[in-house]
């Protein structure tokens, strides 16, 4: 498996490219700000077709690519119905008055092509199998997606931001709530293997042995039956 990944923007967004191996079809996570050229820059080094666009949330450092990533290569874009209309107004997402500059000249709105994700979900895309969690705290409709082990991997968790190195995702903006964040750490996190990786949102990669060995958040939490990635 293929996982290519680098940091984007002003925030420091981590856009992943996912795909069974190099050549082949591929599935672009979270596109942010200035996301775009990376993009194009790791499809042409690992000859990448993408297929798909999915997202862990709304918040315009996550999807401020979306539409001309989705516009150059003809395809949809995945996100929870909850954080849906970030996309076209992110100011009311960061509780910001509509008109204030917003990081200069952002693309903002939906592509042409939006599905919409559902808890307990499994998207099949470009070869690969991605389950969907819903995690909100961060925002209302913040979710995970988890792959399962393979040959040469450990099973794989994309968090967004609801879980980082040493940290988790913040709760001050609209839509965010601790008590649901930690409910969702609880759920989807901690009944995970020790040996999942972890590649969330921001910063770098961990693993849930680590987090929940290390992370104060998780002090405490007793995890929640789940389904699994």
């Amino acid at each position: 498996m293929l996982i290519a990944g680098f940091p984007a923007g002003a925030w420091g967004t981590n856009c992943y490219l996912v795909a069974p191996a190099a050549g082949e079809e591929c599935v672009i996570i979270d596109p942010g700000h200035q996301a775009a050229q990376g993009v194009e820059e790791t499809l042409k080094k690992h000859r990448l077709k993408p297929v798909a666009v999915v997202l862990t949330h709304g918040h315009i450092d996550h999807v401020a690519s979306v539409v001309p990533v989705c516009g150059s290569h003809d395809v949809p874009a995945w996100i929870h119905p909850e954080d849906r209309y970030m996309m076209s107004d992110p100011e009311k997402a960061l509780g910001r008055s509509i008109g204030m500059p917003l990081m200069g000249e952002l693309t903002v709105g939906e592509p042409d092509d939006v599905k919409e994700l559902t808890d307990g979900a499994k998207l099949s895309l470009a070869g690969l199998e991605f389950g969907v969690s819903h995690a909100p705290g961060h925002t209302k409709g913040s979710v995970t997606f988890g792959m399962p082990e393979a040959a040469d991997i450990p099973p794989v968790l994309f968090s967004g931001d609801l879980l980082f190195a040493g940290s988790v995702g913040r709760t001050d903006l609209p839509g965010g709530d601790h008590a649901e964040l930690l409910e969702s750490l609880a759920r989807v996190c901690l009944p995970l293997d020790d040996s999942t990786v972890v590649l969330s949102g921001h910063g770098p990669q961990t693993t849930i042995g680590r987090e929940r060995a290390s992370n104060p958040f998780l002090n405490g939490l007793d995890a929640v039956p789940r389904r699994g990635l």
